[in-house]
């Protein structure tokens, strides 16, 4: 499938690398490109849909010292902004946004009923003091909490949970690490562009699961919820290759358009000071400057 990617001046030197890379013989071609240029190369998500390269998002991860990409979906304009996009195939550790899966494995599989069961606290004190006490499902995913992720994990099993990741093709679908690690330190990997097309498929109901195990994830998945928005979204914080790796993903209803958007953020530096708070407010700012977000 072919798409078109529209570059802006200021966008040109990413533009000039993709034309370098794909098609040589235009080399001599560069100078003289005009104002607007157009690249056929294939990211889209429906016939016709149109890719703009944003370089100018950038400035935001350089406010916060990170690197990274964000992406933007606009379904009723059928268009894609994206601030960068080599980072937008590069597979990283989902982390926490894999919670949003394993919700749905855990429902779908009977191991948790709905998003009140509760799985009582061991007792060991961990260093976030939200996770030191008896949780359900809606309070671990609004908490991020591992313990009790990695418990339905374990009661899942590895077989059904690499079936269900085989049958979305949820990003590289490893289970390699332990199955209540893979998503956390083991090889499951996935990319801004399958993060992407999975929040589409998940708001589409376009998902191996019930429609029942959907809405009960849509459900917890509520950030904000006011008269003019809808707000869904799941952070992530991992560490892969002596990088730091932070996801913000999810997607606005507002009204009758839909915006799907993931933000994923790299550090090499140890102790970013503002890492965390990064992968979320990085995205709510492109949202305020998009006027989807007030």
């Amino acid at each position: 499938m072919v798409h078109a990617v529209w570059c802006t001046r200021n966008q040109e030197p990413l533009f000039t690398y993709l034309i370098l890379k794909y098609s040589p013989i235009l080399k001599s071609t560069i100078s003289h490109l005009s104002f607007f240029a157009l690249l056929l190369i294939s990211i889209g998500y429906t016939q016709g849909s149109k890719t703009i390269l944003r370089k100018d998002f950038t400035k935001h991860f350089s406010d916060y010292g990170v690197q990274g990409c964000f992406t933007l979906y606009d379904q009723k304009a059928d268009t894609l902004y994206l601030s960068d996009l080599q980072e937008y195939e590069v597979l990283h550790t989902p982390a926490s946004s894999f919670k949003i899966f394993n919700s749905l494995v855990g429902l779908e599989t009977g191991v948790i009923a709905d998003e009140h069961v509760v799985f009582p606290w061991d007792s060991v004190v961990r260093q976030n003091a939200s996770w030191n006490a008896d949780q359900d499902l809606e309070t671990a995913f609004k908490n991020s909490t591992v313990w009790y992720y990695q418990e339905m994990a374990r009661r899942i099993g590895a077989q059904k949970m690499k079936d269900y990741l085989t049958k979305t093709g949820y990003g590289n679908m490893s289970i390699e690490g332990g199955i209540d690690k893979f998503w956390l330190t083991g090889g499951l990997q996935i990319s801004p562009k399958e993060q992407m097309e999975f929040l589409i498929k998940l708001h589409k109901n376009d998902l191996p699961f019930s429609k029942r195990t959907i809405n009960i994830v849509k459900h917890i998945m509520i950030a904000q919820d006011t008269l003019g928005y809808v707000l869904r979204a799941k952070t992530g914080w991992g560490y892969q290759d002596n990088t730091d790796i932070g996801w913000y993903v999810g997607y606005v209803e507002k009204g009758k358009k839909n915006y799907f958007f993931v933000n994923c953020i790299q550090s090499k530096q140890k102790n970013t000071p503002d890492f965390g708070p990064a992968r979320k407010e990085i995205a709510l700012r492109i949202l305020r400057e998009m006027e989807i977000l007030p």
